[in-house]
């Protein structure tokens, strides 16, 4: 058994996953692209009996661009906004044609999660439809030339948020998705981070053998639109999780598990490794400072304030 860097248990070993790939080497993505490693992970644990849908985003066009296409399962892609429409549609009409054990799953990015699919991930989560919804964020709409979404954090450099003497970036803080997901009661919920592959696999794994509604937010670092050595994803995603900025997390049975206590290290470390943030001022990195030490307090009490919850109810 092997121990995931939160302390949970992988009921598999990471050499017992499949040498195959399901998302195959070829594709186009950018080098250290972190949205193409998280679907290569999931795509290991998921296995053969899947069907993907993945909608207008960056995974799209480097994975599935015609006549080429990296997927090696059952593929479709449609609009911009219905990724939650769409994998709910496949899910019942698999069930109708008696394939009611694929895997259905659905690939989208930050911008067609937080900001235009929204409405049809919230029907979605709503009906408690039985598939897995993967938000990759590279926390801005990346494929159509880095313009800001609602998952872009304060102070970022996008082509929508440009740095000059009027504004200097990003004037709002990132979206707290999980939140508005988490209000929708799913059947499971959780963050990941491709730099911390163990927990990732095991949350992986976990909705994979769920049922209902299950949604994952995937930390995916792009040096592209963040603007740092393509070698450097990894090491990227680790200063996030330890400074704060990604919080990682599960909600499950109405109770939220913080998967691991960052170090909390300054967020100036983590904000001057990236191009996007190189022009913000001293007190701009400070209000930032702020908002992640107050995202983390409110991250510790709810998952205090639930975990009360659900020991007082056994207690009763």
């Amino acid at each position: 058994m092997d121990k995931n860097e939160g302390g949970g248990i992988l009921s598999l070993k990471i050499k017992d996953l499949p040498d195959e790939e399901l998302f195959t080497c070829g594709h186009t993505a950018c080098a250290g692209c972190g949205g193409a490693t998280a679907v290569r992970i999931a795509m290991k644990v998921f296995g053969k009996n899947t069907a993907v849908y993945a909608p207008a985003c960056c995974l799209l066009v480097f994975g599935g661009t015609y006549p080429w296409i990296a997927w090696k399962v059952p593929y479709l892609h449609v609009a911009f906004e219905n990724t939650g429409a769409c994998i709910s549609g496949m899910k019942h009409g698999l069930k109708s044609i008696g394939k009611d054990d694929v895997l259905v799953v659905g690939f989208a990015g930050d911008g067609g999660t937080a900001d235009i699919g929204l409405q049809s991930l919230s029907g979605a989560v709503e009906r408690g439809e039985d598939v897995i919804y993967i938000m990759y964020d590279n926390e801005a709409y990346m494929n159509t030339g880095i313009q800001r979404s609602g998952s872009t954090p304060f102070g970022a450099w996008t082509t929508t948020t440009p740095v000059g003497k009027v504004k200097a970036g990003k004037e709002q803080f990132k979206k707290d998705i999980p939140s508005i997901i988490m209000a929708h009661d799913p059947a499971y919920l959780a963050t990941c981070s491709i730099s911390y592959p163990m927990d990732y696999l095991r949350k992986l794994e976990k909705a994979k053998n769920k049922k209902g509604f299950r949604f994952l937010q995937v930390s995916a670092p792009c040096p592209t639109g963040w603007k740092f050595p393509t070698e450097k994803t990894i090491e990227i995603g680790k200063m996030m999780v330890e400074s704060g900025m990604w919080t990682l997390l599960e909600y499950e049975d109405g109770v939220v598990n913080i998967t691991k206590t960052p170090k909390m290290t300054p967020v100036k470390d983590y904000l001057m490794a990236q191009g996007r943030f190189k022009h913000m001022k001293e007190e701009e990195i400070a209000r930032l400072q702020a908002w992640v030490n107050r995202k983390w307090e409110l991250d510790s009490a709810k998952a205090a304030a639930t975990q009360k919850g659900k020991e007082q109810k056994q207690e009763a």
